[in-house]
Order: C-alpha cells, then sequence, then structure tokens
C-alpha cells in the first residue's frame, strides 16, 4: 500500500520557514547547494517512525497538512503563538486516540498536531 514518504513545505521566505520548524520542533534543516532554493528536513532518526522533507519556494497555490505527533499539544499551540504562527483549530480531543489541533506556520501553510492519549474522551 502507497505510504506518505516525503513532504514538501511552500514558503514565501523558505530560510524564515526553516527557522520556525527548527525552532518548533527542533528539525535539522540544511540548504541544498543549486538553482532551486531548496531546504532539506530532517525531523528525527532513520530507526525511529516519521518522514522527512523538504521546504522549498512558494511555486504555486499548493498545500499539504502534515500531521506532526507531539509531546503536549498545549505547549506546542503556545509556542506557535509566541513564534508568529496562528492556531487555527484550537485542541479537541479524539476518543481513544489523542489530542489534535490544528496551525498554520510563519508563512501560512497549515500543519497538524497529535498527542497520543488513549484516555483522550
Amino acid at each position: 500500500m502507497p505510504r506518505v514518504i516525503h513532504f514538501e513545505i511552500n514558503a514565501d521566505e523558505p530560510e524564515r520557514a526553516a527557522t520556525f520548524y527548527r525552532e518548533l520542533f527542533g528539525w535539522e534543516v540544511m540548504k541544498v547547494y543549486g538553482p532551486m532554493n531548496y531546504w532539506l528536513v530532517s525531523t528525527g532518526p532513520d530507526d525511529e517512525p516519521g518522514i522527512n522533507g523538504a521546504i522549498k519556494d512558494r511555486s504555486e497555490n499548493l498545500t499539504t497538512v502534515n500531521t506532526i505527533g507531539v509531546d503536549s499539544v498545549d505547549d506546542v499551540l503556545l509556542k506557535v503563538e509566541a513564534m508568529g504562527g496562528k492556531v487555527l483549530r484550537p485542541k479537541l480531543p479524539i476518543g481513544g486516540i489523542g489530542y489534535h489541533a490544528y496551525c498554520a506556520d510563519s508563512e501560512g501553510n497549515v500543519f497538524g498536531v497529535m498527542e497520543s492519549d488513549k484516555n483522550a474522551a
């Protein structure tokens, strides 16, 4: 079955978006040398679940919503707003799974955050 294996975040200012994600999630972000303004993103060790991706110049009005697993949705929402992002939908419980919220980054891209908690109701 096909699975998500990479993501690309469109940004008006990729360097600003790189800083946003470095500071928010601790991701490693590195600019690739070449004609494109393309920044590779490593979200964690290869032996753990997850995918890596990139941040690039916004070339079209396309967007993808990726959900990121976090330890605390509450902590992330506070940090998102402090860093110039926006909370688009506050923390909501998903019964037996955890808590989810939607945010926008410094470039207006939408992403979700998910905190696992089997006791969520």
